[in-house]
């Protein structure tokens, strides 16, 4: 006859810092998406903000340099407005001011142009697609599509009317 079974051993130290180094393997990731992914691992969260800690120290996480990264990603690559790049980078957990720094080096920075032009080349390039529609159907997809990208109304409307030759 076997006794009372023995509670499991807790999760070795090393578990938790193994998982954490293989989800930033995968892609930088803020600290508020880290934790969230090691807590519903079932990471104990005193475990979870001392790893955190600890890939901080050592430059691993970073959300000043992950948001960085993603406001470049979204204004060079994707043509986004800074509305949008401030909603993605919250909704990765990166509070507001680190979110506004890191728009505004990136902005700043010689090779991103500035929303007024990320607008018109984002409509240029989208307008063939609109090719065969009536001038007023068209601009008003255009500004749809210019707004849902993170630009301001105003700022999608003249990119619009400029992509669509209608100034």
């Amino acid at each position: 006859m076997t006794g009372p079974r023995r509670p499991r051993e807790p999760a070795h130290p090393l578990d938790c810092h193994e998982r954490a180094l293989r989800l930033l393997a995968a892609r930088p990731r803020s600290r508020r998406e880290l934790r969230d992914r090691l807590l519903a691992a079932g990471f104990d969260a005193d475990q979870v903000e001392e790893e955190l800690g600890r890939l901080e120290a050592v430059g691993l996480v970073d959300d000043a340099r992950f948001a960085r990264a993603v406001a470049e990603q979204h204004l060079v690559r994707r043509g986004a407005g800074s509305r949008a790049v401030l909603a993605a980078l919250a909704a990765r957990g990166v509070d507001r001011a680190t979110a506004e720094a890191a728009l505004a080096e990136v902005a700043a920075a010689e090779r991103v142009p500035g929303e007024e032009e990320r607008a018109r080349a984002l409509a240029l390039a989208r307008v063939q697609r609109l090719r065969g529609l009536p001038p007023e159907r068209a601009f008003e997809r255009l500004v749809g599509f210019l707004v849902r990208r993170g630009h301001a109304a105003d700022t999608a409307r003249d990119a619009a009317r400029s992509a669509l030759g209608l100034s």
